[in-house]
């Protein structure tokens, strides 16, 4: 039970911070490089948990980083993002365009 402090803490502080606290859940993988917290949610939270810039999850790693190390092991966090889900694609700038701005530069 106190191995899995973990898993409850990262349970307890993202449903603290999402609208469907109900869709939360976590799977605990233990193996030689650590313990990995995977963590399911519901889509429309995702960008309440990573925040901006992915500074909300940063954030939640590193207190999980110090919960493991009071227990003496490494302890890392997966935001499982299903396969097919929507994430706004960044336009890419034509090659041109890039070249065409290099040029201003010339001394």
């Amino acid at each position: 039970m106190a191995q899995e402090q973990d898993q409850e803490f990262v349970e307890y502080l993202v449903r603290a911070l999402v609208d469907h606290p109900e869709d939360v859940k976590t799977e605990r993988t233990v193996d030689e490089m650590g313990v990995l917290i995977t963590l399911h949610l519901h889509p429309e939270d995702m960008g309440q948990v990573i925040g901006r810039q992915g500074q909300t999850a940063k954030s939640i790693r590193t207190l999980l980083r110090v919960v493991g190390a009071k227990r003496k092991s490494r302890v890392n966090l997966k935001i499982y993002e299903p396969e097919g889900s929507r994430r706004p694609a960044r336009e890419a700038q034509p090659a041109q365009d890039l070249t065409s701005d290099i040029d201003e530069f010339k001394l």
